[in-house]
């Protein structure tokens, strides 16, 4: 299977698990290619990508957003150490989701640990990256990276 479409397997496998994971109405925009560096404003969490493609999956948010969703999945608003642990969290459930995912049309990927990353951050390092905008109805809008290593 070539590059170009394991990305493309990857990029759907990440709309399927978001929609799966995330229990709330959303629009999904049109991913586009990226240039590096990757600036990160807020909080963000990163999670490695490896096998059949190498990378990351940085899902790249406010803190509010995040912690709206949590509200939604837990039925309380979350914040300090609590909502950066929450945010890890999702990345991992949307990262796991999207193995399952994949695996089913081909593609075998595994993952590391989430790094949740609170402040602003540039990332560079990549060789491609694409970028999938999300808008969350009611809550905010995330901005899912995918960065390929090789």
């Amino acid at each position: 299977m070539s590059e170009s479409k394991h990305i493309q397997t990857i990029l759907n496998g990440t709309i399927q698990s978001l929609k799966s994971v995330i229990p709330l109405p959303m629009e999904i925009k049109s991913p586009s290619l990226m240039v590096q560096p990757f600036e990160q404003k807020e909080m963000a969490v990163l999670i490695g990508i490896i096998g059949d493609v190498k990378g990351r999956i940085i899902i790249d948010s406010t803190a509010k957003c995040f912690s709206s969703i949590g509200a939604t999945m837990f039925g309380m608003p979350l914040e300090g150490e609590m909502l950066e642990s929450f945010t890890g969290e999702l990345g991992n459930m949307i990262a796991g989701n999207l193995c399952t995912s994949v695996a089913g049309n081909g593609v075998e990927i595994d993952i590391t640990p989430p790094t949740v990353i609170v402040g602003t951050t540039k990332l560079f390092g990549f060789k491609s990256a694409f970028k999938l905008p999300v808008e969350i109805a009611g809550i905010g809008d995330l901005l899912i990276i995918l960065t390929i290593d090789e």
